[in-house]
């Protein structure tokens, strides 16, 4: 009999216990959903207050305000837009570039004039030197590059390549990438391909425009994303000019677009950067464009308008097709009005080194027949 009793005694303990701690269970959970309840409203209250009165942390209403007054977005690095203004001012054409000039190609006289022998940024202009020095070097056409590191590093900060490391391609397709893709990893292959360093190909590059009689134009590196690349108006005209002289560089100045095939790669698709300028009153004989945060947005390309041959050099505009307006601006300026032309006027060279340094208005020696002089503000 004790043992018995002790048996039942300890099953009744084991019972009281599960019973105990069921019932501290169901306390709990009855306390826990309590609890929820009692805060339910409040949480419905707080959350409505912030979207109604745009408080902090209120996330849903956060991206319509922007961001913080005061405080404006930068402008963006490119301006894809092209800047609306008159086709004329004082019965000439408007003009927006800092820096323009505009030549009969034929008999050398200026029919527009914006301060065209102060030195400017000229960004990827430089590269239609770098194309003539290497060709003056002998450039095997046919032969074969790689892209290599050396090519990236010398093309960084520019614009994004399509020739990737690596990728082979032959030296007459690199020419085409420089000059219509404006490729800045073309520029660097080519040097290389004539044998040219960086430091080499930006020494040869200055002696070669030198060469040519361009006393202000200079070179950093070859690829035109130094701001250091420097020219003006007058002269990037010429060193256009030299480049539709060369039979290889010519073709490719004119050409709208062009395909490049990499050695087992799939072809590169380039359309000349200067095809907005094609409309239907002009023939594009030839072009470059250019860009970097200093010069911003530069042209100088040769056209045949109304019949005769001109070249325009329009540096330092705002607007990506600003450029491109500015050339129409002044090729139906030149159909419409019909400028004076005379015929036996000699070609107008840069003035004096000191006249340009000044950097007076009076450096581009005032209106004269049939040039209108135009000083920027």
């Amino acid at each position: 009999m004790p043992l018995m009793t002790q048996f039942l005694q300890a099953n009744r303990s084991r019972t009281l216990l599960r019973l105990l701690g069921t019932c501290a269970l169901l306390a709990a959970l009855a306390s826990a959903q309590a609890e929820a309840a009692s805060r339910k409203p409040a949480d419905k209250t707080a959350a409505k207050k912030p979207a109604k009165k745009g408080a902090k942390g209120a996330t849903k209403s956060a991206p319509k305000r922007g961001k913080k007054a005061g405080k404006p977005s930068p402008p963006p690095r490119h301006h894809h837009s092209e800047k609306h203004v008159a086709a004329m001012k004082g019965n000439l054409p408007n003009v927006q570039s800092l820096g323009a000039l505009v030549v009969d190609l034929d008999t050398g006289q200026e029919l527009f004039a914006r301060k065209p022998d102060q030195p400017r940024s000229i960004a990827s202009i430089s590269k239609l030197a770098a194309t003539l020095t290497v060709t003056d070097r002998n450039l095997d056409l046919d032969g074969l590059t790689t892209i290599n590191h050396v090519d990236v590093e010398v093309a960084r900060g520019g614009a994004r390549s399509r020739l990737l490391e690596g990728m082979t391609l032959s030296n007459r397709d690199l020419l085409h990438a420089a000059l219509l893709g404006s490729d800045n990893r073309a520029v660097s292959a080519l040097g290389r391909a004539v044998g040219l360093g960086t430091g080499q190909f930006t020494a040869a590059m200055n002696r070669k425009v030198a060469s040519i009689g361009l006393r202000y134009t200079r070179f950093r590196e070859p690829t035109g994303l130094s701001a250091d690349n420097q020219s003006t108006p007058r002269e990037t005209i010429e060193l256009l000019k030299a480049a539709m002289a060369h039979p290889i560089l010519d073709a490719i100045v004119k050409r709208p677009e062009y395909d490049a095939h990499p050695v087992s790669k799939p072809p590169i698709h380039y359309v000349n950067t200067h095809h907005p300028a094609a409309r239907a009153n002009v023939q594009v004989l030839g072009g470059k464009t250019g860009y970097n945060d200093s010069a911003r947005y530069c042209l100088v390309i040769a056209a045949r308008i109304d019949g005769r041959n001109y070249g325009i050099s329009l540096l330092g505009t705002e607007g990506d097709l600003t450029r491109f307006g500015d050339f129409a601006r002044v090729a139906d300026w030149i159909v419409s009005h019909k400028p004076k032309r005379s015929p036996s006027s000699a070609p107008q060279g840069p003035p004096p080194p000191e006249a340009i340094l000044d950097l007076a208005p009076a450096a581009d020696g005032g209106a004269s027949a049939g040039k209108a002089t135009v000083d920027s503000k």
